[in-house]
């Protein structure tokens, strides 16, 4: 579940801009409108400003309202809709990888300096990655905002990018009280 965060902590315009492409594509333009309606907001954002956290929780939730989805579902899916059209928009970030485990463990060397190139003053989330097996990639997540479902369907949306398909288990989570986040995933690779 979704943690509330201090309204004074901001939220980079990337975010907003790609719930907005992934409801305006999938429900179109009038979906988007009810959920600013809903939530009270202009939806005026620009993918270089910075926006209070307080208004995404609000669309995040006003989303669930229309979609008839769960907060936390509506995260998943903005996460893994959202990997192929950033894919698309910046190709440096994913070209060269063989695999979605290859790609993940670029975020913290690669994806994250080059994201808080192009939005100085990013606030990204620290990943820690451990492989126990091939198939298997641990990712320990830590973030003020405690955004883990956006995490994971970030995780699913690259496992299908790469024609891989991923089953995500999370023993511990800060939205349980837990000092981190804990995914555990296993990758296979897309049958036919």
């Amino acid at each position: 579940m979704m943690a509330a965060t201090p309204e004074d902590h901001r939220h980079e315009g990337i975010y907003f801009n790609l719930l907005e492409a992934v409801v305006t594509e999938e429900h179109g333009g009038n979906t988007w409108d009810t959920m600013l309606e809903a939530a009270g907001l202009s939806g005026a954002y620009t993918s270089l400003g910075n926006y209070p956290d307080d208004d995404l929780l609000k669309l995040v939730a006003a989303a669930s309202a229309v979609l008839g989805m769960p907060a936390d579902a509506v995260l998943r899916w903005v996460g893994r809709e959202a990997l192929p059209r950033e894919a698309e928009r910046f190709p440096s970030f994913s070209s060269g990888h063989a695999s979605a485990q290859s790609f993940i463990l670029t975020l913290n060397e690669v994806i994250h300096p080059e994201v808080r190139k192009l939005y100085p003053g990013a606030d990204v989330p620290d990943f820690e990655f451990h492989r126990p097996s091939e198939e298997t990639l641990v990712v320990t997540y830590r973030s003020r905002r405690k955004l883990c479902e956006l995490a994971e369907g970030m995780i699913d949306g690259s496992a299908g990018y790469y024609a891989q398909v991923v089953t995500i288990e999370q023993p511990l989570c800060m939205n349980r009280g837990d000092d981190r986040c804990e995914l555990v995933c296993t990758f296979s690779h897309a049958s036919g």
